[in-house]
């Protein structure tokens, strides 16, 4: 037998431990100690801890023939000749029996190797499969071995995340274990929706599809455990993967787009803008914010190659990073260091844009200055969205390596960026989207309701008591009419501007902040807070790169939307008017710094103001009680005027309304406090909260009206802007024209507010808007009478108060439509109490605990309106709640007036 050639002694030094060498191992032991002098036994320890030293001076001793250890089991031995095999036969050998074994069950897992040593103590068994592991990972096993060897991916010895799986071993059981995802994911309907993503991603040449977060995590733990952690790394393998798989399914596919890209969305924790701290550097993090700029799409090298100016070589390629500037050293041609050109032919590129993220307006703490934050969008991320919108970013977040900004920071101190990796616009279409089919059902089901749209009404702000007009108005507001745009020429506004107008403590502001709450998306601003450019858009130069960008103001991040500004009087003539092409055109020009251009600003204006010297004094027109110049006023479309005037039983209600839902709302509220609070009964209906149970007890709401809950409210809101789109058919265009006529003639006589054309599609609006609150394809008569009537009431509520009550007379049938005949008649019942209790007080002082109003007088008004039976109003319930109550003897009506009244 022929001795072992030199590799083969070094093959036999690396392998594991066998039986059959024990022998070799004493002899070698009792050679070394046989010599029986003590530097042998020190040059023997020093070579224990030293290791074997396989060249040595006794090296021709380990080829010495050894008779007692050259016996074979002739029952084992196998004397056959055997022809010569080549080395692919014996690689294609091999790989036949690896198969059958795994096919058998033999592997498992284990690699090929553990066959051969499967009889060796159980206390080999980790060592080698630790000497596998490590070789993997150092990558020094072939790629059949590789995959098979790393059986607890999540036991990264000791490596930190960003290192386990930038190794070979771990990242191609990664790569391997995401493909098989993609591969054999299938939903609860038994669809292979990642194999539809990449295939429909193709057909519509992108270059990007979504993978959800909470998905990886139930089927692929371990890799979504990784991700957060290691981010750069582990979306660099998803997306090899992914362009793998893309051309295995179209070869050609990198004609189109040379990057795939895996966008992960839904990430379970959304982190505050405000909240980014140390510990979130370099990991995968989700937030939301409102775009306020961005930057033009600019080219950045993403493979460079250079030009060696001295020879004329190519170098390259290199792959640029984000975070610094790869150089070649030198020239591998004619070894210079320089200098060197990039070669704009052969060097990719990609797109680059940079937005900045500001938190969304609502989730700013009370008393804060709202966070910012800079964004990268790269690739097809990039024009996704615009300034306004309402964005879901999810990225990375990492330092910024801009020297000039790092700089004014004071080095060592960075400032840090999102580098995104999925983002997604939040509109009011995203919102329609993410209702379900119970939503939608109960949508349908209550738009069936003949009274919806008086309960939608009653719905707006159940804590605020009264101004049924009010609430009308803003429902009408926040639903809107139809934006037309005949052959892209002349543009008409969609949307319903509303200026509330009146005395303070009436509950203008808190109207407004209602708004804010229920509307998809609303943006709060101050008249003494904001400044023109504030409102509009603001052009500044980038302390980074020079060059002059725009950022939005509140009309343009409230686009599809309602802008709200409170104290509306308070703005300068020159701030107020920069609204003017806002509020009509919905756009802003911006012609500064060499930028001309127009930003969108399609959104509803509500604005709340004062009157000149803090009350409304009824005896003035509108326009002198309000310091608004005639253009601002033509372009709203409702003016609500609110009056607190005295009335002693209406105050009484408010006050006990009041107290009943602060005790209602106290945040201590216990069974206790129910015996303080009033005993007058109120209708119990399941579902209903506090604020409606106590809207519920107002008494200037009738029952049929019952409200809406606010969650549900919202989404019918949402249903309704994005599915119905009312078209005017068969209108009444006589009813229209004689009301405009007739309305101009009032305007002339009594010298109050100028009535002009955009009256006409104000009426339009709110015709559209009533036909779209009832979830209506088509306009209807009576939708055109609610715009009619919603016209006239602020028209009629601008008036002096003498000259109101004339126009009341004059357009009562259309004043009346829709309002509950019991409403009507308390209200006409309210003004003959009050004239009896003037009068009574003239004759008998402030003693006064009965008032008697004959029922001859309440029908003698009543039929001026054309209601002819007062008897079923006898009976309902807001005669009775408000201390009425009828004499049938005497044909009297009685009303018990309390103390608390006087």
């Amino acid at each position: 037998m022929s001795s072992p050639s030199a590799s083969e002694g070094n093959y036999a030094a690396t392998s594991p431990p066998r039986e059959d060498l024990e022998p070799f191992e004493d002899e070698s032991e009792e050679l070394i100690g046989g010599a029986g002098d003590d530097g042998n036994r020190q040059l023997q320890e020093e070579e224990e801890e030293d290791g074997e030293e396989l060249f040595g001076d006794n090296l021709e001793a380990d080829y010495a023939p050894r008779p007692s250890l050259d016996r074979y089991d002739s029952d084992v031995l196998d004397d056959d000749d055997y022809d010569a095999i080549s080395q692919s036969d014996r690689a294609a050998a091999e790989l036949a029996m690896r198969r059958r074994d795994k096919e058998a069950g033999l592997l498992m897992r284990r690699g090929d190797r553990e066959l051969i040593y499967e009889d060796s103590d159980d206390e080999d068994v980790p060592r080698r499969k630790r000497r596998m592991q490590e070789k993997s990972a150092t990558g020094e096993m072939d790629e059949a071995e590789q995959i098979e060897s790393i059986e607890n991916l999540e036991d990264t010895k000791g490596y930190t995340t960003k290192e386990w799986v930038s190794m070979l071993g771990p990242r191609t059981e990664i790569a391997n274990r995401f493909k098989s995802f993609l591969r054999t994911y299938v939903n609860s309907k038994g669809h292979y929706i990642y194999k539809d993503r990449i295939r429909r991603m193709c057909e519509s040449n992108q270059s990007s599809f979504v993978v959800e977060f909470p998905i990886l995590a139930v089927k692929e733990q371990i890799l979504a455990y990784f991700l957060p952690e290691a981010p750069l790394e582990m979306l660099a393998i998803f997306d090899e993967v992914a362009k793998e798989l893309v051309l295995n399914i179209f070869p050609q596919y990198e004609r189109v787009s040379s990057e795939i890209h895996v966008r992960i969305s839904e990430l379970p924790l959304i982190e505050e803008l405000r909240t980014f701290r140390k510990i979130h550097l370099n990991q995968l993090v989700r937030t939301m914010g409102v775009v306020t700029a961005s930057t033009g799409i600019l080219p950045q090298f993403s493979v460079v190659k250079y030009d060696c100016n001295k020879c004329g070589y190519v170098l390259g390629p290199f792959a640029q990073t984000q975070g610094n500037e790869v150089k070649p050293g030198s020239c591998p041609e004619c070894q210079s260091t320089g200098p060197f050109m990039v070669n704009m032919e052969q060097t990719l590129y990609r797109n680059y844009q940079k937005i900045t993220l500001q938190e969304c307006p609502g989730r700013v703490p009370a008393g804060r200055i709202p966070r910012s934050k800079e964004c990268i969008l790269l690739g097809d991320l990039c024009d996704r969205c615009k300034p306004g919108d309402e964005v879901d970013v999810t990225g990375v977040y990492t330092h910024s390596y801009d020297g000039s900004l790092n700089t004014e920071h004071g080095f060592p101190v960075f400032s840090t960026v999102i580098l995104a990796n999925h983002v997604e616009a939040r509109d009011s279409r995203a919102a329609a989207q993410a209702l379900t089919d119970e939503d939608v059902a109960a949508i349908t089901r209550l738009a069936r309701d003949r009274n919806i749209g008086e309960r939608i009404a009653a719905s707006m702000a159940p804590s605020i008591y009264g101004h049924a007009y009010i609430k009308k108005a803003l429902a009408l507001a926040l639903f809107g009419g139809e934006p037309k745009n005949p052959g892209m020429k002349h543009k008409v506004r969609g949307d319903i501007n509303v200026l509330i107008c009146g005395d303070p403590g009436t509950a203008k502001s808190q109207f407004l902040k209602y708004v804010e709450g229920i509307a998809p998306r609303a943006i709060f601003a101050t008249g003494q807070g904001a400044s023109a450019v504030g409102l509009t858009a603001h052009v500044h130069r980038n302390v980074a790169s020079r060059e002059w960008t725009l950022e939005a103001g509140a009309l343009v991040l409230a686009d599809r939307g309602v802008c709200l500004i409170d104290e509306f009087d308070k703005m300068n003539d020159q701030d107020r008017t920069s609204i003017h092409e806002a509020m009509e055109q919905q756009s802003i020009s911006i012609s500064k710094a060499g930028i001309v251009t127009s930003l969108q600003a399609r959104c509803s204006v509500i604005a709340a103001a004062n009157p000149i010297g803090g009350r409304y004094d009824a005896s003035l027109t509108f326009t002198e009680n309000v310091n608004l110049s005639d253009p601002i006023l033509s372009r709203f479309d409702i003016l609500c005027v609110v009056r607190d005037e005295v009335d002693p039983m209406r105050d009484q209600r408010l006050a006990r309304f009041v107290v009943r839902s602060h005790i209602k709302h106290h945040p201590t509220k216990s069974g206790t406090t129910a015996a303080s609070a009033p005993t007058t009964p109120a209708p119990h209906r399941d579902g209903d909260t506090a604020e409606d149970e106590a809207l519920a007890e107002d008494a200037e709401v009738p029952m049929k009206t019952d409200p809406i809950p606010q969650e549900l409210l919202k989404k019918y809101l949402i249903y309704a802007r994005e599915n119905v789109h009312p078209k005017l058919q068969n209108m009444d265009q006589d009813k229209v024209a004689r009301m405009y006529s007739d309305l101009r003639q009032e305007s002339l006589v009594t010298g109050s507010l100028p009535i002009t054309v955009r009256h006409i599609e104000s009426m339009i609006r709110m015709a559209e808007a009533n036909a779209r609150m009832h979830l209506r394809d088509y306009v209807q008569e009576d939708d055109v009478n609610m715009a009619i009537r919603m016209v006239l009431e602020s028209f009629v509520e601008t008036q002096k108060y003498s000259v109101m009550r004339s126009m009341r007379n004059s357009f009562q049938k259309y004043l009346s439509y829709k309002k509950d005949n019991s409403e009507l008649l308390y209200y006409i019942l309210r003004q003959l109490t009050l004239d009896q209790i003037s009068f009574m007080r003239c004759l008998h002082g402030s003693n006064v605990t009965v008032i008697e109003v004959s029922e001859k007088d309440l029908f003698d008004r009543a039929r001026q309106i054309n209601i002819y039976d007062v008897k079923s109003f006898y009976e309902s319930r807001i005669f009775k709640m408000n201390n009425f109550s009828y004499d049938s003897k005497r044909k009297m009506i009685v009303q018990a007036v309390p103390e608390a009244a006087l």
